[in-house]
Parts: C-alpha cells; structure tokens; sequence
C-alpha cells in the first residue's frame, strides 16, 4: 500500500472541486427553471419565511398572554405559505434540488478541508494494564445500562472490584474513591454521568492515577468526545487489557471538576426551578420571558481573559472549545488536550438580534472565545449553575480554570469515535484546496 500525503491531497483537491461544482449548479438550477428575476423571487420568499419565523419564535419565547400564542401561530405558518408559494408556482422541486445540491456542497467542502488525523487527533501514550482497578458503577444511570450490559460481572471477569452507588441514602463518591486509592487501587473508573465521572477524576488527578471512562451515562458527552462506543459501555472495559492513555485537560470552577461544561444563566436558572423536574415544558414557558428580559434573575457578567461581557443571557463554559461548525458552536470536541476553556456567550434583546444570529458571522449577540481562565460576576452574592448537567449555587465571583495535562484516561486502543475533525467552511481555503493543492502538499 502506497497512499498517504500524495493520495490525501488529491482526494481533497477532488473534494473542493466537488464543492465548487455544486455550489456553482445550486444557484443556477433557480436561474434556469424560473429565470433570474423568478429565482430572485424564490430567495426573497424563502428568506422571508424564515425570517418571520424566527421573529415569531423570539416573540413567542419573551412574551405572555395572547400574543404568546398568535406568535407560534405565525411560527407554525411561515413555513407552510412559503412551501404553498412554491407548489402553487411549480417550483418545489427547484428549491429541493438546489438544497440538497447545497448539502452536497457543505459535505465535500468539510472533507476537503478536513485536517489529517495527525493533526487532530489527541496523542496516545502507552499504557500497562492495571492490576488492581477500581470501578463505581451507578445502576440507575442511563436508564440502567449498568444491568442491561451486565457491566459488573463483565469488570469482576477483568479483575476490577466494583462499587454500586444503590441505596436510600446518597453516597459521597469522592469519600468512595479516595478509600479505594487508599486500599491500593491503581486505575479509578466510573459508569455514570458526567458529573460523578468529573468528581472521580479528581481523585484520580491527586494521585496521579490512571481514568477510565465507561459510557454507561444517558448522554455521554465525555465518552463521545474521547471517541468511546456509546451504544455499547462494555467495550470500554477493553481498556482493562488493551488500553494506552490520553493526556486530557480538567477544567474546574470555584475549584470544582468538570470534564465537559458549566452553564450560567437562563438555563442554570430554568433547572434550579422546584418546578422543573414535574413539568419541564411548562417550567421553561413560564421562565424564560422574565429570564430573557432581564425581569429575574442576576446581571452577569462575564470576564474572558482581556473580554468583558456585560449582561449575557446565557454563559456556557467548556474544558476545550466546541467546534465552530454550527450556529451556536455546540458540536463535538475534537481535542481535550488544548489547554484552554471555551467560553460561549449569548445576549439577544430584541427581534433584530435573534434574527441577526442567522447570519453565522460573529455577532454582538454570540461570542465565542477560548482562554485559561474566566469568571463570571453577578448583582447577587450566589448564581445558579449547571456544571456537568448537575444544578448548583455558586459565590461569586465565580472562577473557572483549566488544568492542562492533568487527567490520564485510559481508552481502548481501538475506539470507533476517533476521527479526523470537520474544518469551518472557508471558501478562500477551499479554493486554495481545488486549484493549487500538489501531491505531497
């Protein structure tokens, strides 16, 4: 087999060409079926709609009462008159064409810009296998993934010793992990969320110990960012015999672990509500108006490394950034081992700013920032957060850090997640990719 830097190149300079080819045929697929002032007509009516949704939408979220409701009818409206118009004037199909034209746009230019797996991939350091591991399995986590994937006979068989958080009474797992090093453990592990996994890993950075992650929780952020099977927890206890370990970034705030994000702001303060784990739906329509309008709850303030940000709606703290590929830049981590937080910000007051979030430029309603440290003021002494999914009051000033290096994770050598990471779409880049690239470039 002889393919690398020359094959690669000419795959993605094929990939860009792709791109162009089909950006190129979306736009004129408009111009040939209806004409350049029809395909004019298709784009103002099409943007229209989604402009009076959105409009709607910000409307329906910040409002009471009666308008509340006319506005999700204008929502629930918009979308339907413009897919009419377009039937009514025999053009659906073009619009369908041109979109899925458009993805294929998207798709081919994200290849061809993607970064190589040596670039992006987190570095792996061989790793001895464990003699004595120490294990604490949630049952109830994940709608009992713990017992459906028999994950405790299966750990026992590898030779780890297992503790079940069951039981009446709440169990102090930092209490539980620190024993078990005490007893000689030399590899600490946790099935659960991310906020009992954040805690041991903890543990596990003051005594410098070997972490391992199984997905055993219900959404498995963490587990998906190291590239761990999701659908099935019992092939992340590969790692017991056949594992290297990755060098991963601990985030914390007002000294508190995380390994995935702290939440400030609207959402922090809709979870916190009582009323919140009976009726989500009606808790988050009854809040959010007063939340968003600045009628309850704290002013923040938040402080990103030379950045201030002065009364965001909504902070959202990450160890390591998200990727930048989607509105909000919540998509998945690629690495953990930057050495930085990401810090995203959001601050929409009016119509104007909800609308101007479609445009995916940056905005003075959407920041998005990485540093080493953050924190987050507010008028009041205490602020709610949400740090791993857990809902919590913090003192402020609140302060977040990162620990560079600090965690050990012990991985399968083999893990179906690993892959090489999507580039923002630059379209100076991607001509760069189809018209200059050279084999070996």
């Amino acid at each position: 087999m002889n393919s690398s830097p020359t094959t690669g190149s000419r795959a993605r300079r094929w990939w860009a060409r792709l791109a162009f080819v089909c950006a190129a045929a979306a736009a004129v697929v408009p111009v040939l079926a209806a004409g350049l002032f029809g395909a004019l007509a298709l784009l103002i009516v099409g943007t229209g709609g989604v402009v009076v949704a959105v409009a709607a939408l910000y409307t329906f979220i910040t409002r009471f009462g009666i308008l509340r409701w006319i506005a999700l009818g204008v929502a629930v409206l918009a979308p339907i008159v413009v897919v009419v118009s377009f039937v009514r004037a025999n053009l659906l199909w073009v619009v369908l064409v041109s979109g899925a034209l458009a993805l294929v746009t998207v798709g081919a230019a994200r290849i061809a810009l993607r970064d190589s797996g040596s670039e992006s991939a987190m570095p792996e350091y061989p790793a001895p296998a464990p003699e004595r591991p120490f294990l604490i399995m949630n049952p109830r986590s994940g709608g009992g993934k713990v017992s459906k994937f028999d994950l405790v006979r299966k750990a026992e068989e590898l030779g780890a010793r297992v503790a079940l958080l069951e039981g009446p009474e709440e169990i102090d797992v930092t209490a539980l992990a620190r024993q078990a090093v005490a007893d000689g453990a030399d590899l600490l592990g946790v099935a659960g969320g991310d906020g009992t996994q954040a805690l041991v890993a903890a543990v596990a950075v003051e005594h410098d110990l070997p972490f391992l992650v199984i997905s055993a929780g219900t959404r498995n952020h963490f587990a998906m960012d190291l590239g761990l099977d999701r659908a099935d927890p019992t092939r992340s206890l590969d790692a017991l015999r056949d594992g290297v370990e990755l060098r991963v970034d601990l985030g914390t705030v007002n000294g508190r672990p995380f390994v995935n994000n702290a939440s400030f702001g609207v959402y922090a303060e809709i979870v916190r509500s009582p009323a919140y784990r009976d009726d989500k739906t009606a808790t988050v329509l009854t809040l959010l108006p007063d939340l968003l309008n600045g009628h309850r709850g704290p002013r923040l303030v938040a402080r990103i490394g030379e950045l201030a940000v002065d009364g965001p709606q909504a902070i959202l703290v990450s160890n390591n950034p998200y990727g930048s590929n989607d509105l909000a830049g919540l998509s998945r981590r690629v690495r953990l081992d930057r050495g930085v937080l990401g810090a995203v910000t959001l601050s929409v007051t009016s119509t104007r700013e909800a609308i101007g979030l479609l445009r995916r430029t940056r905005l003075h309603g959407l920041s998005q920032e990485t540093a080493i440290e953050l924190t987050v003021d507010a008028d009041a002494p205490q602020i709610p957060a949400g740090i791993d999914g857990e809902s919590m009051l913090l003192d402020t000033p609140v302060r977040c850090t990162i620990q560079p290096a600090a965690l050990r994770v012990r991985v399968p050598a083999t893990r179906p997640g690993v892959r090489p990471a999507a580039a923002a779409f630059d379209w100076a880049r991607l001509w760069q990719t189809a018209r200059w690239a050279r084999p070996g470039s």
